[in-house]
């Protein structure tokens, strides 16, 4: 049946969803009132037991069926498809093909740890976001394949330590994203950028951002896998309860046990000490859940501290929220730029490289006040004088990209503590620099 002749089959409440820029959403669902469900039943020639089991919105209600006023026939309504039941993905078109001998597009509901299809070496996008691509090859990357694999494994060891492997992913998934962020500042990183040109055709080329945000989930898979593994292992728990002093408590250092091992796990030897000092971060939260599991610290009324729960502003953003955040952007003129599209990736990896080696050399001047006084001062300056240097630098730095973003001179000036004559000064000093932010 022609699409617009069988949808005039029911009376509908809403519209159809659509994304911002008016292209219908491929992950639209649809709630039948009972009279709904059976009219298609008939229509289909399919018993409606078999549909409830097929369909997962199958059986759900909504409101705005039950307040339905004056009957007139079966009953529809449409909604977004993540909020009704959970995480939309595309299907493979081949295997749709191989089922029913037509390779139309479809959508199911999917987790993010079920969107590999091994037979035709195809990521699985999520559905709802405003882009045309349903799928990544995965022929070129065997490692995103095996890692489907082997996280039937990690399902089986999460089952038989109580835990939902769903609470698990969340945990991995949440740690590895915030590497892949971080990993902009990571020289030694290689692996993830080959694997996201690999994903991207070949070559990101100019459309990096966006090539980013579509590839961020299959390129890290195996991580993810590894890392959720790794917190299942209660050698890894021991370890990051030894780093915290066991039972003479200490702050846990940078290069310790846990980090250094998980690193090593997950084929990055060098790792461990950057992930020890991500306090911030969703890892640094788990090792704290399970020292304070450990010493029997009791959580305040009112608070959640389990081992598998992400706090909210710790979980990554989906796929459709990062190509919305990078559309909303680019609209944006002027100062009013998010400075991540306005100011070139070198030069935000130059200041944090700056501000890092600051921060390194400050930290190290933590016990330095000992000895004799000329000693010790010698050490306090040198180190002081050294991190003021790099801070000096960052501001220059940041500056001049604020200039180039189209931020006022003025606002920079009051911002940065500095007379408008003296931020003239600074960014004329930056003039004749060689290599730029290289």
């Amino acid at each position: 049946m022609d699409d617009a002749a069988l949808l005039t089959s029911w009376r509908w409440r809403g519209h159809r969803p659509r994304h911002e820029s008016g292209v219908l959403r491929a992950d639209a669902e649809v709630l039948l009132d009972e009279a709904g469900r059976r009219l298609l039943a008939g229509l289909c020639g399919v018993g409606e037991e078999v549909l409830g089991r097929a369909l997962p919105a199958w059986g759900l209600d909504d409101e705005r069926l039950a307040s339905r006023v004056g009957g007139g026939g079966p009953g529809a309504v449409w909604r977004v498809g993540g909020a009704v039941v959970g995480p939309v993905a595309f299907g493979c078109r081949s295997c749709a093909a191989r089922r029913t001998g037509t390779p139309v597009r479809v959508v199911r509901y999917a987790q993010r740890w079920e969107r590999v299809c091994a037979r035709h070496g195809r990521w699985l996008l999520d559905a709802d976001a405003d882009q045309a691509l349903e799928s990544l090859d995965l022929r070129g990357l065997p490692e995103v394949v095996a890692a489907q694999r082997r996280w039937a494994g990690v399902v089986r060891r999460a089952v038989r330590a109580g835990v939902g492997p769903g609470e698990v992913f969340a945990v991995a998934w949440a740690v590895v994203c915030r590497w892949w962020d971080l990993a902009l500042g990571w020289p030694e990183e290689r692996v993830w950028p080959a694997r996201l040109h690999v994903l991207a055709g070949g070559d990101a080329g100019g459309d990096f951002w966006r090539w980013r945000a579509v590839v961020r989930d299959a390129a890290v898979f195996p991580e993810v896998v590894e890392v959720a593994a790794a917190l299942l292992d209660p050698e890894m728990a021991e370890l990051a309860w030894q780093d915290s002093g066991a039972g003479r408590p200490r702050a846990l250092p940078a290069d310790g046990a846990f980090c250094r091992r998980l690193g090593e796990r997950v084929g990055r030897p060098w790792l461990g000490p950057l992930a020890a000092v991500d306090f911030g971060g969703p890892l640094i939260a788990w090792m704290g859940a399970v020292i304070r599991r450990r010493r029997g610290v009791a959580v305040p009324p009112g608070h959640r501290d389990g081992l598998w729960w992400v706090r909210r502003e710790l979980q990554p953003a989906g796929m459709a929220a990062q190509l919305r955040a990078l559309t909303k952007e680019a609209r944006l003129p002027g100062s009013g730029t998010v400075w991540r599209s306005a100011v070139a990736p070198e030069r935000r990896m130059l200041i944090d490289n700056l501000l890092d080696d600051a921060q390194e050399q400050l930290v190290q001047l933590r016990g330095a006040q000992r000895g004799s006084s000329a000693e010790a001062a010698e050490r306090l300056l040198k180190g002081l004088g050294y991190s003021i240097g790099r801070l000096q630098e960052a501001v220059r730095e940041v500056s001049e990209a604020a200039v180039e973003a189209g931020v006022r001179p003025e606002d920079m000036a009051a911002w940065a503590g500095l007379s408008p004559g003296a931020l003239a000064e600074l960014l004329g000093a930056g003039g004749g620099r060689d290599g730029g932010g290289a």
